[in-house]
């Protein structure tokens, strides 16, 4: 009797402390591939939803305007900005999109830089690329020079609510898409009605932590269409 009561004892202490192990086995495998399988939904699953919204279709082109180079807005993701004709007053604009924006990606095939001047600031626009290409290869820093309606014609073609002063100047820059769409927010909690069409680039804060983000988004968006083109192109081989 009290070996069959020992040996009831000991099961009951066995099967007990194999169910705890199984429980802190279950508990080990969760806490180590939980997170790692969140973040494997998060990487295949951020482009699903994470689109930048369109607020303007198909703005003019910048082919009309005078420059060195032959420049185009279509097929490229560009970032556009009207610095006037006192450019070097406003070059801390262009010194923080080149610091926050730039720099980090324009190492991407189709991505480019374009100034927005009225003709005859030419000589400040070189001086203001060269102070740019002391710190970097400013090759995709393209300058385009246009009358003063050429430009108002460019800039009211964005159709947003803000507008050039005087000297055909404007805090904020644009991000333009491969279809010369204009890209921009219309959740954001710092304006009135939640439409951010451009960026400020006298805000160092504002590019950093809005800009960089909206950027990254559109070239992702654009490497995802690169893959799902390359996929359809393979199945129509085989």
């Amino acid at each position: 009797m009290k070996r069959f009561e020992f040996s009831k004892r000991f099961f009951y202490i066995f099967t007990s402390v194999m169910a705890i192990n199984k429980k802190n086995t279950w508990v080990l495998i969760i806490l180590f591939f939980g997170p790692l399988i969140f973040y494997l939904f998060l990487l295949t699953g951020t482009n699903n939803f994470a689109k930048l919204p369109v607020l303007t279709h198909e703005v003019n082109d910048v082919g009309n305007l005078t420059s060195e180079n032959k420049i185009t807005l279509k097929n490229n993701i560009s970032i556009l900005c009207f610095l006037g004709d006192d450019l070097l007053q406003h070059k801390t604009n262009a010194l923080n999109l080149n610091e926050k924006i730039y720099k980090h990606f324009y190492g991407f095939k189709d991505f480019q830089f374009v100034v927005i001047l009225p003709k005859g600031s030419e000589e400040k626009a070189k001086q203001l690329k060269e102070e740019l290409g002391a710190t970097t290869n400013v090759d995709k820093w393209f300058f385009v020079f246009g009358t003063k309606k050429e430009v108002q014609d460019l800039f009211k073609s964005f159709k947003t609510t803000y507008k050039l002063d005087t000297n055909l100047y404007t805090q904020n820059a644009f991000i333009i898409d491969r279809e010369m769409h204009l890209r921009g927010r219309n959740d954001d909690e710092d304006t009135i009605d939640g439409f951010l069409y451009g960026y400020n680039a006298e805000s160092v804060a504002t590019v950093h932590q809005k800009m960089v983000d909206d950027v990254k988004v559109v070239i992702a968006e654009y490497r995802l269409s690169l893959k799902k083109n390359k996929k359809k192109d393979l199945l129509h081989k085989q």
